[in-house]
């Protein structure tokens, strides 16, 4: 009986899910970005009579599937590097994916809600997913990992608009298409949305809409391209080396392999010094030491840079023993050829669970993955590093997927972003694919080269419209060389980043909710039988 009555749900459930694997599908490793332009046809198709409700655990189930697809890699890193057992390791997966999933729920609903007429699906759907995707970025520390619009990232004429609107714009504008794409096909079967049928003219107007926005995204970005390589021409520049030393994460901090892992970045780095590198950049805490602390072993590195003849930034831990305490930071120096220090930058935006512990006395168990140190503090948000009157800005790991800690140094006068960072701990899922896919937006919003250093890859070169420029493969000794030119004029995004749009998509729902409210009360003031 249960199971009859659940089968007119099932297939909607079944449409909510084969979203989550086309949305899986849009990003790295798969890396099949036009398949976001329908991907969420499926699901909007489930909510078409579906209220709030219902619509949240549809929402809810294409969120599972997606999540469980893109992150799965939590998992093998909590049991080989957290030492979890593979039972916790995926319950914490599963319990990572639901919360995640909530903010697709929560999208569900407000389209379930809010639009409940055709024509309101098109306005109500974009502004609807920014709204869920703005509200990850930040809740609870944020996560935005791989929000829609990234997986545009190999599409250069789409993400021209970044510098505009950031990756929320281009989510917006992808979840446009699919709405009008939705109402396209419920007009072609001859279905309703929400008991109203789709008019012809409401899909003719939606198609010209998203034509319109696409057609006027093309020749912005074209307009862009052109531009920004002209500026680019025009602009100083420098040779810059990133250095892979492809350490195994299992020996990392293990002392035995110490002076071994110091000499090889040594040797990788001469050999693009000798190639003309002027500046050459160590991925984070390539020294597995305390740099400037264990003396031994800070000669080594530092009598290297001597004798190489270029500047360096490299990435290493660092101690303050000044206090009552020790103070741990994950920092990156700037050391110059002489071997004195012309800066230090400390990362603002910590791991949870890597670098510290939240909510420690209720999740004891989980520890930290890295036990060689102590909790790192987080340094100064905007902060740039100084190489030859040219400002600097520092992402190390994951701060490269928070498009505010770029803007800040932008707007700080950075000229060259740096993204320093140690994949290894994903191994050869395809988290460093989709760590390195979000790392193209930050050149493309701020109009800066990005140079990106890796332990195990994927480091590269991105220019200011987001070519790729070289890339590395994963697990391979590699030291690459690019000439990055430095910009120095911020755009729009820079300035003023995500409130604008943010402030459009709750005025937009505000007042969505506003008309929901007045028709339903009008509805409960008419007399019965009316």
């Amino acid at each position: 009986m249960f199971w009859t009555r659940m089968k007119p749900y099932r297939g909607r459930l079944l449409l909510a899910m084969l979203s989550g694997i086309l949305l899986t599908a849009a990003f790295p490793k798969i890396d099949q970005g036009w398949i976001a332009w329908f991907a969420l046809v499926p699901l909007l198709l489930a909510l078409r009579t579906t209220g709030g409700r219902a619509g949240f655990w549809l929402g809810m189930a294409a969120g599972m599937v997606h999540y469980l697809g893109l992150i799965y890699w939590t998992a093998y890193t909590m049991h080989l590097y957290g030492r979890l057992p593979w039972i916790q390791s995926v319950l914490v997966l599963l319990l990572f994916a639901a919360v995640l999933s909530l903010f697709l729920g929560g999208f569900a609903v407000l389209v379930g809600t809010l639009a409940y007429r055709p024509a309101h699906l098109v306005l109500v759907a974009p502004a609807a997913w920014v709204l869920i995707e703005w509200l990850r970025s930040w809740i609870l520390t944020g996560f935005p990992w791989e929000l829609l619009g990234y997986s545009q990232y190999d599409h250069l004429w789409v993400i021209q608009p970044a510098d505009l609107f950031g990756v929320f714009g281009i989510s917006g504008l992808i979840v446009l298409f699919n709405a009008v794409l939705t109402l396209a096909l419920l007009y072609w079967a001859e279905k309703p949305w929400q008991r109203h049928g789709v008019p012809r003219g409401m899909v003719v107007i939606g198609g010209l809409l998203v034509a319109g926005l696409l057609v006027g995204t093309a020749a912005y970005g074209l307009f862009r391209i052109r531009h920004i390589d002209a500026r680019i021409a025009e602009a100083e520049y420098a040779d810059v080396a990133v250095v892979q030393g492809n350490i195994d994460q299992a020996q990392k901090w293990d002392a035995s392999f110490q002076v071994l892992t110091t000499a090889k970045y040594k040797e990788l780095s001469a050999a693009a010094a000798g190639g003309g590198a002027q500046l050459v950049i160590w991925p984070e805490t390539a020294t597995p030491f305390y740099l400037f602390h264990d003396k031994v072993l800070t000669q080594m590195v530092v009598q290297g840079i001597q004798d190489i003849g270029a500047d360096f930034i490299v990435g290493s831990p660092n101690v303050d023993l000044g206090g009552k305490a020790p103070v741990y930071y994950n920092s990156a120096y700037l050391i110059g050829a002489d071997g004195q220090v012309g800066g230090k930058y400390d990362k603002v935006h910590l791991v949870p669970f890597g670098e510290y512990v939240p909510m420690k006395r209720w999740l004891p168990f989980l520890g930290k993955m890295v036990a060689q140190v102590g909790d790192f503090q987080a340094g100064r948000q905007g902060s740039t590093l100084q190489w030859r009157q040219h400002p600097v800005g520092m992402l190390i790991c994951y701060e490269a997927i928070f498009p505010e800690l770029a803007r800040d140094m932008a707007c700080n006068g950075a000229q060259l972003l740096v993204n320093i960072t140690n994949d290894a701990w994903f191994g050869r899922t395809s988290a460093a694919y989709q760590h390195f896919s979000m790392a193209v937006f930050r050149s493309v919003e701020n109009r800066r080269f990005l140079a990106r250093a890796a332990n195990t890859g994927i480091s590269g070169f991105v220019d200011p419209n987001g070519r790729i420029l070289a890339a590395t493969d994963l697990y391979k000794d590699a030291a690459l060389t690019a000439r990055v030119h430095f910009l120095s004029q911020t755009t729009l995004y820079s300035r003023w980043g995500d409130y604008p749009l943010v402030l459009a998509v709750l005025t937009t729902l505000g007042g969505f909710a506003a008309a929901r409210l007045k028709r339903s009360r009008h509805r409960e003031s008419r007399p019965p039988g009316l």
